[in-house]
């Protein structure tokens, strides 16, 4: 399997709130990038099978502004409820899931897909908090910055498999 480009970086910002920030590179359209990533039972395929990932509302099937998805993971052995919401919902080019119940204080998840040679650029940034003030950034160094990096690693490698796929069929 062709391997794309792809980057993965942490920051510390301001008030005890972290960024994720992601690219790929992919071989597909930006249209096909997107309407992958607004199916939100595609969430489930590039979810690492150990969060035992479970949809329990998928808001129709598609989403849209203002759409909120239920799902379940499992962390450190406990079920948690998450809860999230479409915002700045703006297809072919981006849209942002917001958590509205779920494990952290803050959750700004931003996906932005770009045309780019060869593809689309698909970005992610992740603008989070972790509850508990500094016992949480201490959990964020501890042990959450490393789940979140194997978590979105592992995404990351879902996306390339599949972009691979409508690729070789594309080309075919």
């Amino acid at each position: 399997m062709e391997t794309f480009q792809r980057e993965l970086k942490f920051y510390r910002m301001p008030g005890g709130a972290f960024r994720l920030a992601a690219s790929q590179l992919l071989p597909v359209a930006p249209p096909r990038a997107f309407s992958f990533f607004e199916a939100p039972g595609n969430l489930a395929r590039i979810t690492p099978p150990w969060l035992e990932f479970r949809l329990l509302d998928d808001g129709g099937g598609r989403a849209f502004e203002g759409v909120e998805f239920r799902y379940t993971i499992r962390w450190l052995g406990l079920r948690i409820p998450w809860r999230s919401r479409i915002v700045n919902y703006h297809p072919p080019v981006e849209f942002t899931d917001i958590q509205v119940i779920g494990p952290y204080r803050e959750w700004v998840h931003l996906h932005t897909f770009r045309p780019a040679p060869g593809g689309t650029l698909m970005k992610d940034r992740v603008d989070y908090r972790l509850p508990m003030g500094l016992a949480g950034r201490l959990l964020h160094i501890w042990m959450v910055e490393s789940q979140l990096r194997d978590i979105f690693t592992y995404r990351a490698e879902r996306i390339c498999e599949w972009a691979a796929s409508i690729h070789e069929a594309e080309n075919r």
